[in-house]
C-alpha cells in the first residue's frame, strides 16, 4: 500500500516510527509538508499539488497536523477525503478533538466521566464560574493550549477570578475545571487504535508541577489500567469519531475522568514506557481498514 503522511517535520520520533513500521510491513510512505500543499477544488477533478507535481491517489493518509496549523491542515485532509483517500483520522473527528469545549460536550453527551467544567464569556461571569466548579483550587485552561501550555492552577478564589478577568479582557477563550487533588499530579495516557487500548502509561509531573505532560518534564511509566478506564478510553474515541488517539484520564474518587483526547498523540513516551510497537499497530489498522471512499462522516459536523 502507498500512504501519505501530512507532517511538517519528518524527523520527529513519531513520524520516523510510522514510516519505519510501514516500510517493515511492505508499504511506502510519502511524507508531505502540509503547508506546502496547494489544491484545486474544482468539483469534477479535485486535485492536490506538492513540489510542482500533482499528488497521486493514495491508499490512505496519515494526518499529523500541528495544532498551530489546524485550519489549513484540515482543509488539506478534506481534499484527500474528497478524492476518496482513507484517512487514519477523519477531518471532522480531528476538528472535534481540537475544539476542547466541543470535545467535552460530546463526551458529556455520552455520559463519560469528566471534571466539573464551566465556560462563560466575559469578566462579569468570573465569580459565578469559579463557584460553579466548587471553588478554588481550580484549573484554568486556554481553549487553544497544547502539551500543558496555557493551563493554570489557581489556588484561591480571588486569584482565579483575577486570572479569568484578565483573560476575558484580552478576549481569550478559557474554561474552568475542578482540581482533582487525589490524582496527585499524575494522569493516565491510554492509546486507542481501532477501538481497543493498545498501550497505557502513567504520566508523572516533575516535582512542584501539577501538569504531567512529558513535554513539560514529566516522566512516563507502564501501568495496568482497569476495565473501567479502558472502557472510558474506547468510548471517548468513539464519541469523537477517532480511530487513533491518546485519551488522558485522571483517577478520581468517583472513577476515571477524561481531561483531553489527543488526535495526534506522540509515540515516543508510550512506546518506551510500554515496549509496545504502537506505530506497527497503527499501520496494521490501516492494512485492514483502508478502502477507497470509506470516510464515514462525509462532511457531517
Amino acid at each position: 500500500m502507498r500512504f501519505a503522511m501530512l507532517a511538517r517535520n519528518p524527523e520527529l520520533y513519531s513520524h520516523r516510527r510510522l514510516v519505519e513500521a510501514a516500510v517493515a510491513l511492505g508499504h511506502s510512505v510519502d511524507v508531505i509538508n502540509t503547508l506546502r500543499v496547494y489544491m484545486n477544488i474544482t468539483s469534477n477533478r479535485p486535485t492536490l499539488h506538492y513540489g510542482g507535481k500533482t499528488l497521486p491517489i493514495y491508499d490512505a493518509v496519515i494526518p499529523r497536523i500541528g495544532a498551530s496549523i489546524t485550519g489549513f491542515g484540515l482543509a488539506v485532509l478534506r481534499q484527500f477525503e474528497i478524492q476518496g483517500v482513507y484517512p487514519l483520522n477523519e477531518s471532522v473527528a480531528i476538528g472535534r478533538s481540537r475544539d476542547k469545549l466541543r470535545a467535552l460536550q460530546l463526551l458529556a453527551r455520552r455520559g463519560l466521566g469528566l471534571p466539573v467544567t464551566a465556560f462563560a464569556h466575559g469578566p462579569r461571569s468570573a465569580e459565578a464560574v469559579v463557584k460553579e466548579v466548587g471553588g478554588a483550587p481550580v484549573i484554568i485552561k486556554l481553549l487553544e493550549g497544547t502539551q500543558g501550555m496555557g493551563v493554570i492552577l489557581a489556588e484561591t478564589d480571588p486569584s482565579a477570578i483575577s486570572i479569568i478577568e484578565a483573560f476575558s479582557a484580552a478576549n481569550v477563550n478559557i474554561m474552568v475545571q475542578e482540581f482533582i487533588e487525589e490524582a496527585g499530579g499524575t494522569d493516565i495516557r491510554a492509546l486507542v487504535v481501532g477501538g481497543r487500548v493498545v498501550g497505557a502509561m502513567k504520566r508523572i509531573g516533575r516535582k512542584g508541577d501539577f501538569r504531567s505532560n512529558l513535554h513539560r518534564g514529566g516522566k512516563g511509566e507502564k501501568v495496568e489500567i482497569t476495565h473501567e478506564e479502558a472502557d472510558t478510553a474506547i468510548r471517548s474515541a468513539e464519541a469523537l469519531g477517532l480511530n487513533v488517539c491518546g485519551v488522558d484520564i485522571l483517577r478520581s474518587r468517583r472513577g476515571p475522568v477524561v481531561i483531553e483526547v489527543n488526535s495526534s498523540p506522540g509515540l515516543e513516551g508510550i512506546e518506551r514506557a510500554t515496549g509496545v510497537d504502537i506505530a506497527g499497530e497503527i499501520i496494521r489498522f490501516l492494512e485492514i481498514n483502508a478502502r477507497h471512499g470509506a470516510t464515514e462522516t462525509k462532511g457531517k459536523g
